[in-house]
């Protein structure tokens, strides 16, 4: 996905909420940045990095399928593209997603 307030490339990624799970969040993320409901298929990794403002940060990813939706534009993203690995990376702007796909099979 592309988010046109920092002009990059990602994964889909954000914060818990309260009381939520990681797999719960996954979802609810997912649906809020890319507009597709999906159902959960397996871990896929975790990273963990530095933010902009030096704060710890732990990402864990999730392979889903997608059920239903569409993807609309909004504030936070402007643009999302479905990839081939080799294709994705090229696009991502971040070493560790990336990273991530490198040393992650991805076999679903």
């Amino acid at each position: 996905m592309h988010r046109a307030r920092y002009d990059d490339w990602g994964l889909p990624k954000g914060k818990l909420d309260p009381g939520e799970t990681v797999e719960e969040a996954a979802l609810r993320e997912v649906e809020e940045e890319t507009g597709l409901v999906c159902r959960l298929l397996r871990p896929f990794g975790e990273t963990t990095y530095l933010d902009r403002k030096g704060r710890l940060k732990r990402v864990w990813y999730l392979v889903m399928e997608p059920l239903t939706g569409r993807f609309t534009p909004s504030r936070e993203v402007d643009a999302t593209r479905w990839l081939t690995v080799p294709e994705a990376l090229q696009v991502l702007t971040y070493p560790l997603d990336r990273e991530l796909l490198e040393a992650t099979p991805i076999d679903d």
